[in-house]
């Protein structure tokens, strides 16, 4: 995942000032983090019940608000004592120094933002608008397009929906989009969804994520599909321990009778991140699995068999796995777990698999990223005991690869396919170069690759014999996979903003998403843009870059989440 802001966030964690987020834009100052850890850090001081929550779960914090206190007592005496600044001296307060050292703030102006934010919430809440003028209605109102609830299915349903990975859950694909809803896990307008939700009879299946400092804080969610109504939400993954969940990149997964729901959590930065199962129905934890380091991939589900990859904490210049006081320093492994109970069958050694899997036929396809740059084939359904009684090793097959496989796993047909490339989700690299690889699903033998200008980060989406690839250098390349890979086309998404999210493809449709917030809609048969649509909130836009949620089409609907805009539904004539 990002490994290039781990340097840069090194000064901010032993700060105190909370956890960078999971991914950011290229070239982002540090301001606009720092800016929303003082802005999330008052917000809290005004929602008494959460502040309640965060003192008691982490009391020290009341020392570090005591010394602002005092810090700010004495600035405001020390101010009022000199004389008044300059006209060029005020300008100069307003502008960054060089270096991250030398940030400065004015901070009666971001408590004066604080404050008229808060005073115009209701209005927000009342009518949030698009870039186009449509005004979306917090009471989520009724669309002039009536949509059918989704249709049900007896398979498991993973990131993107399948092992094809191409987002479109059945039904039309919708065009001249129109929002139709728009939700905010416990209304918090700074909640973030970085991930894809899922969709089952009629109920979508989501994650969000708050940066909260010093740490950060997820929830997961189910929401009516043609209302937004909330169903219910889940916090806390241990309500005895009171122990609330971390950020969640993860995408949501469910098993064959969707009464599981499977999801990984933490951002890059967390050690002891759990595998979380919740019951569908009500929302309430059926059981974790602890790991040491963060599940950032999304879980993959056959059966009774759910598998997910635990990636390392690379810090430093060399990227290295790094432990912290208590060792945890581990450089990854892949987990498979009994869904109906929670038991661990296997825990398989693999640096920083962070590559969402593939579980076919009791095969698990994977991809290993920083200090690994593999894809591998695991045995997933026997334990070590029950391999080794069959003289059967774990893994099937490896194949190396020139870069770091971040990207997650698609399978088409007999076909493995899988991105990865220099670069990643932060900056880009100084020679940027991104690969598509198909393997032979059996053997691991390489069926061919195609050179793309940067690193392909998000899933590869396909149908038929078409695949659709999101390039980091913010372009979408279709591809013949009965050509090997010969390209068909390829479309800029918007200026150079990076395309990081996995696109939607229907057959003849595309839905891609550039990461400072734009959802594109793409004729399939030539990549000419039909549709441009804002998913941020009107007057809120994302500073960081966090558009990175894989669009979902299901039933003439389409479902994305953004960095302030929440989980956005479009409907379509």
């Amino acid at each position: 995942m990002p490994h290039a802001l781990i340097a840069a966030a090194q000064t901010l964690i032993d700060a105190q000032l909370g956890v960078v987020p999971v991914v950011a834009q290229a070239g982002t100052a540090l301001a606009p983090l720092i800016a929303l850890a003082v802005t999330n850090t008052l917000g809290l001081l005004l929602k008494p019940k959460e502040l309640f929550r965060t003192l008691k779960a982490k009391p020290w914090i009341l020392l570090i608000l005591a010394l602002i206190g005092v810090g700010g007592w004495w600035l405001v005496g020390w101010m009022t004592s000199e004389p008044a600044p300059t006209a060029k001296a005020d300008k100069a307060a307003a502008v960054p120094a060089a270096g991250m050292g030398g940030l400065q703030v004015d901070w009666s102006k971001v408590a004066l933002e604080i404050i008229r934010q808060e005073d115009e919430a209701p209005q927000r809440a009342a009518a949030q608008t698009t870039a186009s003028g449509t005004a979306i209605s917090a009471a989520a109102p009724q669309s002039p397009a009536a949509a059918a609830p989704a249709t049900g299915t007896t398979k498991p349903l993973g990131f993107r929906g399948g092992a094809d990975r191409n987002g479109h859950l059945g039904g039309p694909a919708p065009r001249n989009l129109t929002p139709a809803w728009s939700y905010y896990a416990q209304d918090d307008r700074n909640s973030m969804v970085l991930s894809s939700p899922i969709v089952r009879d009629g109920k979508v299946y989501g994650a969000s994520c708050l940066l909260d400092p010093p740490g950060s804080y997820g929830t997961v969610f189910c929401v009516d599909l043609a209302s937004g109504k909330q169903r219910w939400i889940c916090e806390v993954q241990d309500p005895k321990a009171k122990k609330d969940f971390l950020g969640i990149f993860s995408s949501p997964a469910l098993n064959a009778d969707g009464t599981r729901l499977l999801i990984g959590q933490g951002l890059h930065l967390d050690y002891d991140s759990d595998l979380v199962c919740i019951d569908t129905a009500d929302g309430t934890v059926q059981w974790t699995v602890s790991t040491p380091l963060h599940i950032e991939g999304s879980p993959a589900v056959e059966g009774d068999i759910v598998v997910a990859g635990a990636g390392a904490v690379e810090l430093g210049e060399d990227y290295l796995p790094k432990g912290d006081p208590k060792g945890r320093g581990h450089p990854g492994f892949v987990i498979g777990v009994r869904i109906s109970t929670g038991a661990v069958i296997f825990r398989e050694t693999l640096n920083d698999p962070e590559s969402s899997p593939v579980l076919e036929d009791g095969i698990c396809y994977i991809g290993s990223g920083m200090n690994g740059a593999k894809v591998v084939a695991l045995r997933a359904t026997l334990s070590d005991d029950e391999l080794k009684a069959k003289n059967l090793p774990r893994r099937l097959w490896t194949v190396d690869t020139p870069y770091p496989a971040t990207g997650a796993v698609t399978v088409a047909g007999d076909m493995v396919l899988v991105g990865c490339g220099k670069g990643d989700f932060v900056f880009a690299a100084k020679d940027p170069v991104g690969l598509v690889i198909a393997l032979d699903k059996k053997t691991g033998a390489k069926r061919w690759e195609v050179k793309l200008p940067d690193a392909v980060l998000g899933p590869i989406a396909v149908k038929g014999l078409v695949g659709i690839v999101a390039c980091r250098n913010g372009e979408v390349v279709a591809i013949d996979l009965a050509q090997q890979g010969k390209e068909l086309w390829r479309a800029r998404l918007n200026k150079t903003a990076p395309a990081l999210a996995g696109p939607a493809f229907t057959g003849d449709t595309v839905y891609a998403v550039s990461n400072d917030g734009y959802l594109l809609v793409l004729d399939a048969k030539d990549g000419k843009q039909l549709e441009r649509i804002y998913l941020n909130a009107k007057g809120k836009p994302g500073e960081l870059g966090l558009s990175i949620s894989s669009p979902i089409v299901v039933d003439g609907r389409l479902l994305v989440g953004g960095e302030t805009g929440g989980l956005r539904c479009f409907v379509g004539k």
